[in-house]
């Protein structure tokens, strides 16, 4: 959910594109932004991502386990385009038709991403945070119905 929607209820068609790097970000590196967990920061995934891209290691967002070798240009672009996708201002985003142009294009020449939305670190509990560390466990429970005709 874009900022700009969650904080004052104005949806656009930047918040689509919002969205849609979250989900480029999310596919690249295999986790999902809520419940994003490093051992060494509290940050969530666009929080990592921004903080490797300021670090120049970028490449430490992408998923280890994805199955076919990808040009490491390739990586570099989605990652990149993800991340202009996911900026704070609304008119700093590209509209859609420009993400595919950019996603699609031989072009080197992208823009710098500027700080994405939503990316501060999370606060921790002592309840919710253990002292060996470890990411903080929730419960979800689910019921299971299976249907028998008589």
């Amino acid at each position: 959910m874009s900022p700009e929607y969650a904080i004052d209820g104005l949806f656009s068609i930047k918040s689509d594109v919002f969205s849609f790097g979250v989900l480029v970000l999310e596919i690249l590196s295999g986790q999902k932004n809520r419940g994003f967990y490093h051992p060494d920061h509290d940050y969530n995934l666009l929080g990592h991502a921004w903080k490797l891209w300021n670090e120049g290691r970028i490449m430490e967002v992408m998923d280890a386990l994805m199955e076919k070798p990808v040009p490491k240009s390739e990586i570099l672009r989605s990652i990149q385009v993800g991340l202009l996708c996911v900026q704070q201002q609304p008119e700093d985003r590209p509209t859609m038709p420009s993400v595919i142009m950019m996603l699609d294009g031989e072009n080197d020449s992208l823009l710098q991403p500027k700080q994405p939305g939503f990316y501060t670190e999370r606060y921790l509990t002592e309840a919710e945070s253990s002292s060996t560390g470890k990411k903080p466990q929730t419960t979800n429970e689910i019921t299971i119905t299976k249907l028998q005709g008589r």
